[in-house]
C-alpha cells in the first residue's frame, strides 16, 4: 500500500514521443494536497493518511468540516477529503503537502473516479441484451421479457439485471502509464482515458501489481 494524490480531470489531448508517435493523454491537475489526518493502528485500528484537495470557502462547508481542516493547521479549508491506506503512516505529519513529485514518467498508476452518468437506460443499452423479433406481429422488440417464475418462488431474485440508472458509479482504471509530470503546473499527463467528466475528482495512486506484472 502506498500514498497517492487527488486531482481533477482537465481534458484530453495528445503529445508526441521522441520518435514522433502521437500518444493520447488525459491531463490531470493533481495537488498540492495537504495531509489533514494521520491514522494509526493504535488510535484507529489501521494505518492511513487522509488528504485534502481544492480550497473552498467556509460557507460552502459544514462546521465539522471547517473544524477538521483547522485542526490540521490549514489556512483555508478544502472541499474534498480522501483516505489512502498505508502499511505505516508514521512518517507523515499534519499539514504536509503531497505534490505530483510523488510520480515519475513511465510509472504505472491506478486512477479512481466517478463515471459519467447516463440517466435511466433500458435493458439493451444498460446490460447489452439482444432485441426481440421485429416481424410477424411481435410486440416484444425492446421489452425485458420474463424475469422469473410465478408461484415459485413468487418473487424476483435480488441482483436481477433490469432497466435502471446507468453510470455515475465508482470506477477504477488500472495500470495506466504516466507519460509526463509537470511539477511547476501541478500536472500529470496519463496515457489513455480516465473515468468521469471534465472537472471531476480523481484519485491517482501507484498501481497494484501482482507478480511484478
Amino acid at each position: 500500500m502506498s500514498l497517492g494524490i487527488l486531482g481533477r480531470k482537465l481534458g484530453m489531448t495528445q503529445v508526441f514521443d521522441e520518435e514522433g508517435r502521437a500518444i493520447p493523454v488525459t491531463v490531470i491537475e493533481a495537488g498540492p494536497c495537504p495531509v489533514t489526518q494521520v491514522k494509526t493502528v493504535a488510535t484507529d485500528g489501521y494505518a492511513a493518511v487522509q488528504l485534502g484537495y481544492l480550497e473552498a470557502r467556509e460557507k460552502v462547508l459544514t462546521r465539522p468540516e471547517v473544524g477538521h481542516c483547522k485542526k490540521a493547521g490549514l489556512e483555508k479549508p478544502v472541499r474534498h477529503l480522501r483516505e489512502f491506506r498505508l502499511d505505516d503512516a508514521a512518517s507523515y505529519n499534519l499539514g504536509q503537502l503531497v505534490t505530483v513529485d510523488l510520480f515519475q514518467s513511465g510509472q504505472l498508476v491506478d486512477v479512481v473516479g466517478t463515471s459519467i452518468g447516463k440517466g435511466f437506460a433500458g435493458n439493451q443499452k444498460r446490460n447489452h441484451f439482444g432485441r426481440g423479433p421485429m416481424s410477424h406481429g411481435s410486440k416484444n422488440h425492446r421489452a425485458p421479457g420474463s424475469i422469473g417464475a410465478g408461484t415459485t418462488p413468487g418473487r424476483v431474485f435480488p441482483g436481477k439485471r433490469a432497466p435502471g440508472h446507468m453510470g455515475a458509479a465508482r470506477v477504477t482504471v488500472r495500470k495506466l502509464s504516466v507519460v509526463r509530470v509537470i511539477p511547476e503546473r501541478n500536472l500529470l499527463l496519463i496515457r489513455g482515458a480516465v473515468p468521469g467528466v471534465e472537472g471531476g475528482l480523481l484519485m491517482i495512486r501507484p498501481a497494484k501489481t501482482v507478480g511484478g506484472r
